[in-house]
């Protein structure tokens, strides 16, 4: 349980929100937890099936306070939101800023350098923790192309540009991912990134790595009352999350990829984990789908300091502080949108 940015977060999927006079309580098996007062609140954000109280959901309405229901896993659910709280002014400031190119790019931008950060630093640490076991030389050389990269990126302002920028560096830092792989190289060998289907086990987990990624970012935004599907870096498709995708760049290294490359270097997956097709596709097994899920989840409870914020959070809250950060932009309480810049 964590109370962030005037949002409570209620992680425990065990736990009842009742109402006590202007108090939101958490209960677990009818004994109080906490409590907060409802003034000192903007959000509650619950996962879990176990629900909340109509008195509770009533108040939250009155006093425009968004409460927002999520599955154990994080998947969005359903939302409690009073009449003036729609959400409707600050979705009207996304669309617009989504239509404007000039302002679009400005948000966009902030999401690459995160990416470009954040994918420099994963490297930076692998020739750091091991110098003899990894071409420290061949990932300083790329190190050096995204730090070119996220320079670039900073100052850019044309849509087309920044994605030809993202497209660069996302292409050097794969061309040396397989570096970070230091057990079992021969089987869990990696060429480039390939989906649609992917050939490889790497590609297999770095698929379904960034399938849950990009569903907790969808779930983040849609809590804070944000349209996952108008976004500012990918364009606009029928049934693509395009806000979430954004989001997500910033975070696929420092929490899809170092989980892929942990998953492989501790050992917990192995040749027996995956399935290879006729077709060439290769897919991971039941057995490997469940660990990893498990796996997944532990990874999410996981306590950081956020490097914005300062302040100490799980890694499955970071796209909700991210998603808040955000929004919180398009408010105007801050004057740009600040990425997630790992450390």
């Amino acid at each position: 349980m964590k109370k962030l940015l005037n949002t409570l977060y209620v992680t425990s999927p065990g736990r009842y929100l009742s109402l006590d006079g202007e108090n939101v309580v958490v209960l677990e098996n009818e004994s109080e937890i906490t409590r907060v007062p409802l003034h000192n609140l903007e959000g509650i954000v619950t996962f879990g099936y176990t629900g909340a109280s109509p008195a509770l959901m009533g108040a939250c309405a009155e006093r425009d306070i968004s409460l927002s229901f999520l599955s154990p896993s994080g998947r969005f659910l359903a939302r409690v939101s009073g009449e003036q709280r729609g959400n409707i002014l600050l979705r009207r400031e996304q669309y617009r800023i989504a239509d404007c190119k000039e302002k679009s790019v400005l948000i966009a931008r902030n999401c690459i350098v995160g990416k470009i950060y954040n994918a420099k630093w994963v490297l930076e640490r692998a020739a750091r923790d091991y110098p003899m076991r990894v071409d420290v030389q061949r990932i300083k050389a790329v190190v050096s192309m995204l730090e070119d990269g996220m320079a670039e990126a900073r100052k850019c302002s044309a849509a087309d540009h920044l994605r030809g920028i993202e497209g660069v560096a996302a292409a050097e830092y794969f061309s040396v991912f397989d570096e970070m792989i230091l057990r079992r190289k021969e089987y869990f060998a990696f060429s480039g990134r390939n989906r649609r289907p992917p050939r490889d086990p790497v590609n297999a987990m770095l698929s379904f790595a960034y399938t849950l990624l990009s569903g907790m970012c969808q779930s983040a935004l849609e809590t804070v009352g944000l349209d996952p599907y108008a976004g500012f870096f990918h364009t606009d498709r029928p049934g693509r999350a395009s806000l979430a995708l954004d989001m997500m760049e910033e975070l696929r290294c420092v929490m899809a990829d170092r989980f892929v490359l942990s998953m492989i270097n501790l050992g917990v997956v192995d040749n027996s984990s995956f399935i290879s097709k006729e077709s060439g596709t290769v897919i991971m097994t039941d057995e490997a789908r469940r660990s990893f899920l498990s796996h997944w989840q532990k990874k999410k409870q996981e306590v950081i300091t956020h490097p914005f914020l300062g302040e100490k959070v799980e890694w499955g809250t970071v796209p909700h502080v991210q998603a808040m950060l955000l929004a919180r932009h398009l408010r105007g309480d801050i004057d740009e949108y600040p990425p997630f810049l790992w450390k």
